[in-house]
């Protein structure tokens, strides 16, 4: 796989005007990157990942619910989860985050 380099990694998804919009940015052996995008009220219901993962907020504020606990997150906030981990997310302003899927 050849360098990414995101100067301003929140600049690359959008905030739908309804729902959400997530956007694929790397994928390779190792690792998955995916950006979503929250509309205001928008909510990924409770799932799991098959691999352990990464959830980083970039902007905005929300719910996460990790492995049965609910947490207030906004801007900077930063999850490590193994897999299989029941999580979900709901926006309550505007949220942009990165998911990272590792291999």
């Amino acid at each position: 796989m050849e360098m990414l380099v995101c100067e301003n990694i929140a600049s690359e998804i959008e905030i739908p005007p309804e729902g959400i919009l997530s956007k694929p940015l790397l994928r390779d052996e190792h690792l998955k990157v995916v950006l979503f995008g929250f509309s205001p009220g928008q909510e990924l219901s409770e799932h799991t990942a098959a691999v352990p993962a990464i959830m980083h907020i970039l902007d905005g504020e929300g719910d996460v619910t990790l492995g049965g606990q609910t947490y207030a997150v906004k801007s900077g906030a930063w999850f490590y989860m193994p897999s299989h981990t029941p999580h979900s997310v709901r926006a309550i302003s505007p949220l942009k985050m990165v998911l990272y899927l590792l291999a």
